[in-house]
């Protein structure tokens, strides 16, 4: 199931504890890896941006560990890929299902897709490699981008 997820995670857009102070600045980051790995386009970050505060995207799971999945529209992709970032400390997300409550979020998944129907299908993913508190345990835990891979492998 997570195979998919390998086909599109840039090992170049792993981020590991990450000290971030705010929501923005975690997807501008991660952003930004994507641009310099030639994923999208330099609109992708802003757009992101203003997705997000329209559609929030923070994944409640019930723990204070909880994800976030930012996206936008395909025209800011330029070739699909996935970036992901562990957080030192939780940063809030506005919660998916209730935009008024901020989540503390630890993993931040940042998709870029070209294609719409492939970003329901990497939330799907997405969301069933995180069922598991242990698997959202080890990914914060990780020490490396080889942890990283073998977790979402």
């Amino acid at each position: 199931m997570a195979q998919a997820l390998m086909n599109y995670l840039d090992p170049g857009a792993i981020l590991l504890g990450v000290e971030a102070k705010s929501d923005q600045e975690v997807i501008r980051l991660l952003a930004e890896q994507l641009h310099s790995l030639g994923h999208v386009k330099p609109s992708f970050s802003d757009a992101v941006l203003a997705r997000e505060a329209q559609l929030p995207t923070g994944l409640p799971l019930g723990t204070d560990s909880n994800v976030a999945v930012p996206h936008t529209d395909p025209e800011h992709v330029l070739k699909p890929g996935l970036a992901f970032a562990t957080l030192a400390t939780p940063v809030l997300f506005a919660n998916m299902e209730d935009p008024d409550e901020k989540l503390p979020v630890r993993l931040v998944f940042l998709m870029a897709l070209n294609d719409k129907d492939k970003q329901v299908e990497m939330l799907q993913q997405i969301a069933g490699t995180i069922q598991s508190p242990e698997t959202i345990d080890a990914l914060i835990k990780s020490k490396s981008v080889e942890d990283v891979l073998r977790l979402l492998g």
